[in-house]
């Protein structure tokens, strides 16, 4: 797990520092545009709160909160920035060919493998019913 510092060039760039693993290209079957209309104007599209607008243009990601997938084995493939929520998200390849994004599990790294289901172990990236802990 490579880590790469940047140099300084101004002071906001100071201490910087990305880790290497994180792609950002996101699976097109995963992911839709948003329909951002807010920007500080109100239904007739009249601005109501000033100062607030511009941004760069984002794709939602669809994230996978409930854990469906009981009892199947999936490997993360890539680590990715989510700009809608401020975190990072994996692509998990399932063992039946499905794939999908979840939260990012701190401490997992490519290639681990991960499962949710009843009297699965405990073990970070797995996901358990609260009646199974």
């Amino acid at each position: 797990m490579a880590i790469h510092l940047y140099k300084t060039s101004t002071p906001g760039t100071r201490n910087g520092a990305v880790d290497s693993q994180v792609k950002s290209n996101p699976r097109n079957n995963l992911i839709y545009g948003q329909h951002r209309c807010g920007k500080g104007r109100n239904a007739r599209g009249i601005i109501t709160a000033r100062h607030r607008g511009g941004g760069h243009k984002r794709l939602y990601r669809k994230i996978d909160f409930r854990r469906n997938e009981k009892d199947i084995y999936g490997r993360i493939l890539t680590i990715e920035y989510d700009p809608n929520r401020n975190a990072y998200i994996c692509l998990i390849h399932y063992g039946d060919g499905e794939k999908r994004y979840i939260l990012h599990p701190r401490g997992a790294i490519i290639g681990d493998t991960i499962v949710s289901g009843t009297e699965v172990p405990i073990k970070m990236g797995n996901a358990l019913p609260l009646s199974a802990v």
